[in-house]
């Protein structure tokens, strides 16, 4: 347990008649440490166990969805069962890149420090189109980088991950409950963009399970609303593109795709 000093002070601004109210930007602190804990599991099911083994060899260009799936599957199951094998990562692979880049699949992640696509699917340079932001909240730059991605790379797949007990969710989850006031802060855009989901997570459910259900109605939003793009959706259409929600466990590192 933290000592008592060392827990982040929740910002609290005078109302009026003398009461406070709880900022934004303090819930953000709190759900720095509430993402730390174990509040709450992946969500979805994933098929049947990928057993971890050697990295097969792949075309320098991949066009399959599938086939870029199951390299992400098969990656995580390395680094789940901790049998990495660090592929792609030497110095003829770096020379190579540098002429150009064929990625297989974007991952739109979590800033979380605890989630970076390369080492969770144990990829290496020049195999994932990687963008990330807190709660993986879609905003105009975010978009035209996916689109970039899709578009000039030609990339099959797009994967939008959430993580167990994203701080992000967490202090959506609390400002919502608390009814807490902007921050003034870019922060409130965060909050924003993730309250849709976290206002149809069950509110009946447990501290744990509401916050569980809210990353992944996140991340099924998230899938939605890249899919109803016109670019994107076109590529989808044209089969060129599929689009999946996935999470991300911190304790066992299992991806769980939805």
């Amino acid at each position: 347990m933290l000592p008592e000093n060392a827990l982040p002070t929740t910002d609290r601004e005078p109302e009026p008649g003398g009461g406070t109210a709880t900022t934004r930007r303090g819930l953000f602190r709190w759900g720095a440490v509430l993402g730390g804990g174990a509040l709450a599991t992946a969500c979805g099911t994933d098929g049947a166990p990928v057993v971890p083994g050697a990295v097969r060899e792949r075309p320098e260009e991949i066009a399959d969805p599938d086939v870029a799936l199951e390299l992400l599957r098969e990656g995580n199951a390395r680094f789940a069962g901790a049998r990495e094998q660090h592929p792609a990562r030497a110095e003829e692979r770096r020379l190579r890149v540098a002429e150009g880049q064929h990625p297989f699949a974007v991952v739109l992640s979590c800033s979380d420090s605890r989630v970076p696509p390369e080492l969770v699917f144990d990829q290496g340079l020049g195999d994932l189109f990687v963008v990330r932001t807190a709660g993986q909240v879609v905003a105009p730059p975010v978009l035209g980088s996916i689109q970039y991605g899709v578009e000039h790379l030609h990339v099959p797949l797009l994967v939008v991950l959430g993580h167990e007990g994203c701080g992000a969710v967490s202090a959506t989850l609390e400002a919502v409950e608390k009814g807490s006031g902007p921050s003034g802060t870019a922060i409130d855009s965060l909050v924003d963009a993730i309250r849709p989901s976290v206002e149809r997570a069950p509110a009946g459910a447990g501290g744990a399970d509401r916050l569980a259900e809210a990353v992944r109605l996140n991340v099924a939003d998230g899938v939605a609303a890249l899919s109803a793009d016109p670019l994107l959706a076109g590529a989808v259409q044209a089969g060129h593109l599929r689009v999946v929600g996935a999470t991300y466990d911190l304790h066992d590192g299992e991806v769980a795709f939805l």
